[in-house]
């Protein structure tokens, strides 16, 4: 293979890497724990966006409320983390490139 068809090659997966990346911190992910008592929203860049606890939860005592928010954080990363992970592997055809996650 030519030098230059290679570093071609290799401009292009890097550009299509940042625009995959951009696009993904733009993205949104949900999780639900306990029918809905406690919700969390994150976005593409593992930032938390919103948290909503239903007034119902806080009854239940200090131990349920910290489980069902640790639960839904949880839930949440491993969405966006999978997603990530899904995107970024479609991109370089499945080669463990050191540094991208």
């Amino acid at each position: 293979m030519d030098l230059n068809a290679l570093m071609k090659q290799a401009q292009k997966m890097q550009k299509d890497l940042e625009t995959t990346e951009s696009e993904l911190k733009q993205k949104k992910y949900t999780s639900s724990v306990g029918g809905g008592v406690v919700e969390i929203t994150l976005n593409g860049g593992f930032q938390v966006e919103e948290l909503s606890i239903k007034e119902e939860l806080l009854e239940d005592g200090k131990e349920m409320l910290e489980e069902m928010i640790q639960m839904a954080i949880n839930n949440v990363l491993t969405q966006a983390t999978e997603d990530k992970e899904e995107s970024m592997a479609s991109l370089t055809s499945g080669m463990n490139v050191p540094g991208m996650f």
